[in-house]
């Protein structure tokens, strides 16, 4: 007989999950599964994520305005629609060019410091 579960174990509402200020300007909006994380990351106008690098395997897309990221060393400006992956280990940052932006970030496996 499959298990069963509450609503709430499939559904997320907007807005919630657990939320964390990054850096100034930087907040983050996590909701964890059993193996991978999804991540609503808000950047205020001239706000920037320094370089860094983690052991989790990265992917993300724009949702909302513009980023300037630098992935091992190469730089692009990307947009809406726009995606990047970024492997475990990789040095990383990004900045915002013009405005506000928003976007989605996967991790695996889940960030047990963004819980």
């Amino acid at each position: 007989m499959p298990a069963t579960h509450a609503i709430d174990d499939y559904f997320v509402k907007g807005g919630t999950g657990s939320h964390h200020h990054l850096f100034p300007g930087v907040e983050i909006r996590t909701t964890a599964g059993q193996e991978m994380m999804l991540s609503v990351v808000t950047f205020e106008p001239d706000s920037f994520v320094p370089d860094h690098a983690h052991p989790h395997e990265q992917m993300g897309i724009m949702l909302a305005g513009q980023l300037e990221f630098t992935i091992g060393g190469q730089v692009k400006v990307l947009g809406p629609g726009d995606q990047w992956r970024i492997p475990g280990g990789v040095r990383h940052s990004v900045k915002t060019i013009h405005g506000t932006a928003v976007a989605l970030d996967v991790f695996h496996p889940i960030r047990e410091d963004y819980l």
